[in-house]
């Protein structure tokens, strides 16, 4: 558990920075955004960050 951080900050700042919201990222997950919020409570492993930072640049580039 992330210790006076807010965990995968990368990826809630990539979300923010590219005007995604969370629940976009979700629903090309195919969870509910409750789920996805749930998920990033913990720090995620890497390779599931760059496929999260995929999402993003694919929503980003709609």
């Amino acid at each position: 558990m992330c210790n006076k951080e807010i965990c995968n900050k990368d990826i809630r700042e990539y979300a923010k920075n590219n005007d995604i919201p969370l629940w976009r990222i979700a629903s090309k997950l195919g969870i509910n955004d409750g789920n996805f919020s749930r998920k990033l409570r913990t720090e995620l492993p890497e390779e599931k960050k760059a496929e999260i930072k995929a999402i993003i640049e694919d929503l980003a580039a709609e």
